[in-house]
């Protein structure tokens, strides 16, 4: 039977649902990815959420900054994806959900607008490449999420739980896309538009 509901984490100790198996997980190291594949051995439906705010200057931050946004935001997913796809064939089919980003489609932060563009890119090729086995994709895009990664942040923010309840929605639809708020459906339909619509500066 799949029951078991697996929540990972740089620190496992960090999990305190009462619900959740806990299990580390850190998404850039392939030796962390490959233990976790071989322990949770029971996934139909994987969620790659785990995400980096970096936001580095193509200009004048290091380059190696920018790496390390890509690494966490691009690579670590895929790196997630490539150990379990097997293991959710096996086990008959399933669901992946890579949460994204509205700046997946606004070109305003940098490296992490720059790598959640690629994941975006990612999903729908992933869309593609696993229609024929058994697993099915939809990408999550949503503005700001009340977190810890945007407790600095004062701009309006969604509540993860809801955002979580619109996830789960979706993947029982079989959603392509999940638009979580506001901001992520305006930004999105912008890109249907001229490019001085979603940067207005370039019209002057």
């Amino acid at each position: 039977m799949l029951s078991n509901s697996w929540y990972t984490a740089r620190d496992p100790r960090t999990v305190t649902h009462p619900d959740a198996v806990p299990l580390a997980l850190e998404v850039t190291d392939p030796d962390s990815v490959a233990a976790a594949a071989r322990e949770a051995d029971d996934v139909t439906v994987l969620v790659n959420n785990a995400g980096g705010l970096v936001q580095a200057s193509f200009l004048d931050s290091p380059v190696e900054d920018v790496r390390r946004e890509f690494e966490t935001n691009f690579y670590g997913p895929l790196n997630v994806t490539r150990a379990f796809v097997p293991v959710i064939e096996r086990n008959g089919g399933g669901h992946l959900l890579n949460v994204a980003s509205a700046l997946s489609w606004a070109a305003l932060g940098g490296s992490c607008s720059a790598s959640k563009a690629a994941l975006w890119s990612q999903t729908n090729s992933l869309r593609l490449d696993l229609r024929t086995r058994g697993i099915r994709v939809t990408g999550l895009h949503v503005g700001y999420v009340d977190t810890d990664m945007t407790s600095d942040v004062t701009a309006p923010k969604s509540d993860p739980r809801h955002v979580a309840d619109l996830a789960l929605d979706g993947i029982e639809a079989d959603a392509h896309e999940v638009l979580a708020d506001d901001v992520s459906r305006h930004v999105k339909a912008a890109l249907a538009q001229d490019v001085t619509v979603q940067y207005p500066v370039l019209a002057g």
